[in-house]
């Protein structure tokens, strides 16, 4: 029997050869240990004869990114290989395949994606995706609406969430995004420069407040399965193709949380395009491009869900006239609330993104930084209020960054 220990290239190799009809007994296989950032070990693998490829990824009994000092559960492995399963049958093609695993030694087989980039980097690069919004509206449609209270059994759903309850995880949430950046705390990581806008933060008390309310939600509202993490990042993409990857962070939680992170994302490229374009013609077309993005996220995600719903539901008294119209506003308020503590937490936490951290003008990415969270405040103290996805990319538009001398709360 395998107990656990973290595998070497060799191991890997080793591993992948036993997966039925996969690699022929004349494959010359390679491996190299790529990783993914902070908390696992992944292997990429492939035949040097043929080309085909698979990838293995292990989870580690710490977060990489800190070391043994912060551990963590190996059962998460698990939990990801499940939300990734599941999801992969709800979502249209839109999440690679679980091609093997092994419990015990907190690993997984997939799909490789290496024909797609990380979008992150794409939009770095200023590339363009035209049917990302749809793909990833459909992909939060398919997979929040069939694991929730609307489509489940009662019963079921409730066995399912067992299945899901994630706490070390959670917890990285938790204290990450919705406590830290309103505390002086260790985790924090941002530029002295920025100082005047981190203490605004912490005295902030309306805004403490919405965070406080919104935290709430995270800790309580089981809505549906979340991916947990879906920023840009975890998601793979071509021309024509959206994968999403890492739902190692998956639990059930309220929806407008997986669906605030992609727009959260969206939104800090867009206040980076000054950064990454000499003229201000192209900056606005970036601009422009992005908050159609947006949009069109929210767009398909609504007329996706409210098709789900009208077809497929099970919850009788969902049925009654005017509950649709009353839930997708409070998924949309959730959205805005949960895409504005991204925003903030991404500038002043502990982990930043590279569309703002990579610009080279020391002066253009404090200004990103100071709009980033000047759009993420106004998304947490205005989500309560919003009616619909015009009103958020408003806000997105009229909020301007403070300066050092003007900041204000």
């Amino acid at each position: 029997m395998s107990t656990y220990h973290p595998f070497s290239n060799e191991e890997a190799i080793a591993y992948v050869k036993e997966i039925p009809n996969f690699f022929s007994e004349e494959s010359n296989l390679v491996c190299r240990e790529i990783g993914d950032g902070n908390l696992n070990l992944v292997f990429h693998i492939s035949d040097q004869n043929t080309a085909k490829s698979i990838i293995v990824k292990q989870a580690l009994p710490y977060a990489k990114v800190v070391g043994e000092s912060w551990p963590l559960s190996l059962d998460r492995a698990r939990i990801e290989r499940e939300a990734l399963q599941i999801q992969h049958n709800l979502s249209l093609g839109h999440v690679p395949i679980v091609y093997a695993y092994d419990e015990e030694l907190a690993l997984t087989v997939m799909e490789d994606l290496s024909d797609h980039v990380i979008m992150r980097q794409g939009l770095i690069n200023g590339e363009q995706y035209p049917l990302f919004a749809e793909h990833i509206g459909e992909f939060l449609a398919n997979t929040l609406f069939y694991t929730s209270d609307l489509a489940l059994n009662p019963v079921d759903k409730k066995e399912q969430s067992k299945k899901f309850i994630n706490p070390d995880l959670c917890k990285i949430t938790e204290d990450l995004i919705f406590e830290d950046p309103y505390h002086i705390s260790d985790n924090n990581n941002y530029p002295v420069t920025i100082e005047d806008e981190a203490q605004s933060l912490r005295d902030n008390l309306d805004l403490h407040l919405e965070v406080a309310l919104l935290r709430e939600k995270f800790l309580t509202q089981s809505q549906a399965l979340l991916h947990g993490d879906l920023h840009t990042g975890s998601i793979f993409v071509t021309q024509t193709s959206t994968k999403v990857i890492d739902p190692e962070f998956a639990y059930y939680g309220p929806m407008g949380f997986d669906i605030g992170a992609v727009i959260a994302n969206l939104i800090l490229n867009y206040v980076a395009q000054p950064g990454w374009n000499d003229s201000e013609l192209a900056v606005q077309e970036k601009e422009a491009q992005l908050l159609l993005t947006v949009a069109n996220v929210w767009k398909q995600f609504e007329s996706s869900f409210r098709a789900l719903w009208n077809k497929d539901v099970q919850d009788l008294m969902a049925r009654t006239p005017g509950y649709q119209d009353l839930y997708i506003t409070r998924v949309l308020q959730d959205t805005v609330g949960f895409a504005g503590c991204k925003i903030i937490r991404r500038i002043v936490g502990l982990a930043h993104v590279a569309d703002i951290d990579t610009i080279v003008s020391v002066d253009l990415k404090e200004v990103a930084q100071r709009k980033a969270l000047a759009i993420g405040k106004q998304l947490i103290l205005n989500h309560r209020h919003i009616s619909s996805i015009e009103e958020l990319l408003r806000i997105v538009q009229d909020t301007n960054p403070t300066s050092r001398q003007g900041a204000t709360s």
